[in-house]
């Protein structure tokens, strides 16, 4: 839109929008429907929106993209407010809006603001790439005139931490919602295949067992025999110091088969085949190539997400078992060289220090660590938007969150056998 109409259409429907959009049949890609889905589904910190400034000449291109709504615009509200005051340079200003995936009034108030800014300045204001629902927002805030100036106050330092404090609790709630959320659909989805087992893609079930399990065996096996060497050498050099070093034994047998094995593999597990599942994904989401697939007719949960959480959930528990292993055999080298211990007096030990519980409170917790490491990598790539950045800025996240909540399941997982007396 040109700077002399791009506020100067009538409006009367924008005004109604929330107060009937409740009782019309309104989809998510119509005009209307951008309101319903920005008060049902709170934006991720992830989304948030971003613009970048191009001089070309006397025009100044503002290239808006991501999701411009009101929990996520605050950065681009300060960078359009250092702007304003450099308005007078320009004499022509286009803002495009062509990679915009949501936007409320609080993101038109903001352009509205700086469009104003700059068309006092002498400068030539247009539009471009609007779709219905923001050329409506934006005609109705320029028949309104330009929005009030907003005081500025300083923010004490009390105050700002406890704004950043808030902001982090509300972030931390809708990721907690977001994560149930998507466990419930694929609980469903689990149901689904039960109920009618020919619905999972069993090439890929197998694929991906290959890929996250077996794939990893060498890296698993070389991490967790250096870890039960380094756990046996040092327990063995203090253990000497009161006489006891042949509890060394012990100490890495009920360790690494309670704790440590398990929680080295699932750690390994989410950094290589969470983050290969959030790529993926990723990337995928990226082409459109999951849209795409919709129109086909084809499930996403049933075609790339459940095969990866039950391939997940059926070969951890495998990776732990022979993480358990290659922990004890480096316990049992440190051991023969260090403390003299035969491989049969060695063995002797640590069926006297284990038992049948010891090991299984480590491979009952496998299957609920995977589902935890799987459905946060494969959120994390869903949530991917239009450009890599994005891809990079969730296979992190999605690896950050699955230790995270490894380490959770681990705790209640310990207190619950504390309680139980296993």
């Amino acid at each position: 839109m040109h700077a002399s109409n791009w506020r100067a259409r009538p409006l009367r429907v924008a005004v109604l929008a929330v107060k009937v959009a409740p009782s019309l049949n309104i989809t998510s890609e119509s005009p209307l429907g951008i309101f319903r889905n920005h008060q049902k589904n709170p934006p991720d910190s992830e989304g948030a929106a971003g613009i970048s400034l191009e001089e070309e000449g006397d025009t100044l291109v503002l290239r808006a993209s991501g999701e411009w709504v009101v929990a996520a615009i605050s950065g681009v509200d300060r960078q359009l407010r250092g702007f304003d005051a450099k308005s007078g340079q320009v004499t022509r200003a286009v803002f495009d809006l062509g990679e915009v995936t949501r936007f409320d009034t609080s993101a038109a108030v903001i352009l509205s603001r700086c469009a104003y800014a700059l068309e006092e300045a002498g400068a030539r204001v247009e539009f471009q790439n609007l779709n219905e629902a923001q050329s409506l927002l934006l005609d109705k805030l320029g028949q309104d005139g330009p929005p009030a100036p907003v005081e500025e106050h300083e923010v004490g330092l009390y105050a700002h931490v406890a704004g950043n404090m808030g902001d982090a609790v509300i972030a931390v709630s809708r990721e907690a919602v977001g994560i149930i959320e998507f466990l419930g659909e694929v609980v469903a989805a689990v149901g689904r295949v039960f109920r009618r087992p020919a619905r999972l893609r069993w090439v890929p079930f197998v694929h991906h067992m290959e890929r996250a399990g077996f794939d990893a065996l060498p890296l698993v096996c070389l991490l967790t025999f250096l870890i039960g060497a380094v756990l046996a050498q040092q327990g063995a050099t203090q253990l000497s110091k009161f006489g006891a070093d042949y509890f060394t034994v012990n100490m890495v047998t009920i360790v690494f088969l309670r704790e440590v094995g398990l929680l080295l593999t699932a750690i390994i597990v989410a950094g290589r085949s969470g983050s290969a599942f959030t790529a993926e994904i990723g990337s995928m989401k990226m082409r459109e190539e999951i849209d795409a697939m919709r129109t086909l007719g084809l499930d996403p949960m049933d075609m790339l997400i459940l095969p990866r959480v039950l391939a997940l959930i059926v070969t951890l528990p495998m990776l732990a078992f022979v993480a358990d292993l290659m922990g004890l055999l480096g316990g049992g080298v440190v051991s023969f060289f260090m403390l003299g211990m035969s491989p049969g007096l060695y063995i002797d030990r640590v069926r006297d220090a284990a038992d049948f519980w010891t090991f299984a409170v480590g491979i009952i917790k496998a299957p609920f660590m995977a589902a935890m490491i799987a459905m946060v990598g494969c959120r994390a790539g869903l949530l991917v938007t239009g450009s890599a950045e994005s891809v990079g800025q969730q296979t992190t996240h999605s690896v950050v969150r699955a230790i995270f909540l490894v380490i959770i399941v681990d705790a209640i997982f310990a207190m619950f056998f504390t309680a139980v007396g296993v």
